[in-house]
């Protein structure tokens, strides 16, 4: 599937900004199940310094600064992503109990290094707490192999919670949107990686867009998507019993909010070990003490931007060179 991402990101300030400095995460990874065709990130201001580095967790990060004062901004990242729909390699164990695969993140001395094992420990937004393994505890079924722990998991979620886009707040904690079986994405995603984490299983924070499909008849609304979150769980390859010669493992997503396993509808930004490792735009300001801010969301098949294009020869999306 081709798909166009538009995300707008438009902030109005009162009373203005003299100097800011923001970084922000809006280019698109590419993974086994997706490929970016192109990207552009566009800011108004003109910054006075731009660079684009990854990240630690391999993510793209965009680093700008504005030394003029300004009483709005507008960052634009387009991006065109081809999706796949998932696949697990073959190495990987998908039927080791979820007791083995703890075991295999266990401290001993002179063992192998896993990276997936940073993704054990507790994080910003994904604390330890009793509560998330009394929730847990229905879903890692003694023997049940991992991938299923995190399928039941995702679809007891899926019933239990409601979404509620007024319930909670970005720095609301994971552990009272549990307690009040609301919240929205990113709250449903804390959760459940809480969840694998404090039963001492690793996994981690997928940031992304879903394609959304409007009603019969209706036309798909710009701007009215919105960012999305998921999670990731890891399963170990398999093992000949020697621990310094487990072949590699692998991720696998899955998507609490919506009861299922992303596909190719999905297209995945960022991974991090919570939101704070991926947050699309965070920055430091001088001046502005007011805000206003509103972001615009727009996913669609390539297919269909074509189609809204004026028969003008203008350049299809698609033709465009990645940039930042």
């Amino acid at each position: 599937m081709l798909l166009h991402v538009t995300h707008e990101t438009r902030y109005e300030y009162a009373p203005p900004v003299e100097t800011a400095q923001h970084l922000a995460h809006l280019k698109p990874l590419a993974t086994d199940s997706q490929r970016l065709v192109s990207h552009k990130l566009a800011i108004d201001p003109p910054p006075a310094q731009r660079s684009e580095l990854p990240d630690l967790y391999g993510n793209t990060r965009a680093f700008f600064a504005l030394e003029a004062t300004h009483d709005r901004l507008v960052v634009t990242a387009e991006s065109v992503v081809e999706t796949f729909t998932p696949v697990l390699s073959p190495a990987i164990a998908r039927e080791l109990p979820w007791e083995a695969v703890r075991e295999r993140f266990r401290f001993r001395k002179d063992a192998t290094f896993d990276a997936a094992s940073e993704f054990v420990f507790p994080s910003p937004y994904v604390p330890r707490h009793d509560d998330f393994m009394a929730y847990a505890r229905a879903s890692f079924v003694p023997g049940r192999p991992t991938f299923d722990v995190a399928m039941d998991l995702t679809e007891r979620m899926y019933r239990d919670f409601d979404y509620d886009a007024d319930s909670t707040e970005i720095n609301t904690p994971a552990v009272e949107a549990l307690a009040q079986r609301k919240g929205v994405c990113q709250d449903f995603a804390h959760i459940m990686i809480a969840c694998f984490r404090t039963m001492g299983l690793p996994a981690r924070y997928v940031s992304g867009y879903l394609l959304t499909q409007p009603p019969p008849g209706q036309p798909r609304l710009v701007g009215a998507d919105a960012s999305h979150a998921w999670v990731s769980v890891y399963l170990p390859g398999e093992s000949d019993g020697d621990d310094a010669t487990e072949s590699a493992g692998g991720w696998a997503d899955f998507d609490p909010t919506n009861g299922r396993q992303p596909g190719e509808d999905y297209v995945t930004l960022a991974i991090g070990r919570d939101y704070s490792d991926v947050s699309p735009m965070r920055g430091v300001l001088h001046g502005g003490a007011r805000h206003t801010l509103r972001v615009g969301v727009t996913v669609q098949p390539v297919g269909e931007v074509i189609a809204a294009l004026p028969q003008t020869g203008t350049q299809s999306p698609i033709q465009d060179k990645e940039s930042s």
